[in-house]
C-alpha cells in the first residue's frame, strides 16, 4: 500500500468526524480542488483505508442503556475451537464487539442490552453457551466517558 500523505490523512480524519460530508466540503476542508480530492478518496477506498460508512445512533434513545464487558475463557484455543467461537459470536446481536486478547482470558466482548435483566438472560442463554466457553467475568459500565 502507498504511504499516506497529509492530504490523505486529512481526508480520513474529516470523514471520521462527518461521513456524509460532500466532496466539495471535503475538498475545501483538506485544501484540494474537487477532482483531486475525489481521486484520493476513491484510492483510499480501493486500497482499503476507508472500508465503509455507517450511521452512529444514540443507543440510549433506542432503549439500549446497559453496557457490559465480558471476559470469556475457552477450554481450547485450537484453530477449530476459535473458528467455532468466532462464528457463533457473529450471530449474537447483543455482542457489539469481540476481541481476541493476549491475556489471562481469551476474548473480550462488549455487550449492549436494555437492562441488567436482559443482560443476565443474554449471558446465561447465549454467551455461556458459546462453543468452548468455560468461564466468563462481567464488568458493568457505570458511565461511558468516551465512545467511538
Amino acid at each position: 500500500m502507498n504511504k499516506l500523505d497529509r492530504h490523505d490523512q486529512a481526508i480520513i480524519a474529516a470523514l471520521q468526524k462527518d461521513g456524509r460530508m460532500t466532496i466539495t466540503a471535503l475538498a475545501e476542508h483538506v485544501g484540494l480542488s474537487n477532482t483531486p480530492c475525489q481521486i484520493r478518496l476513491k484510492r483510499l477506498q480501493d486500497q482499503g483505508y476507508i472500508t465503509g460508512y455507517i450511521a452512529l445512533v444514540n443507543k440510549t434513545k433506542l432503549g439500549l442503556d446497559h453496557v457490559a464487558f465480558v471476559q470469556a475463557t475457552l477450554a481450547s484455543t485450537s484453530s477449530k475451537a476459535l473458528a467455532a467461537f468466532n462464528a457463533a459470536v457473529a450471530t449474537i446481536v447483543e455482542i457489539e464487539q469481540c476481541h481476541m486478547t493476549a491475556a489471562s482470558f481469551d476474548y473480550l466482548l462488549k455487550v449492549r442490552t436494555k437492562d441488567m435483566a436482559s443482560y443476565r438472560a443474554v449471558l446465561g442463554e447465549k454467551i455461556s453457551s458459546l462453543p468452548h466457553v468455560v468461564q466468563t467475568s462481567t464488568f458493568v459500565v457505570m458511565e461511558s466517558v468516551k465512545d467511538v
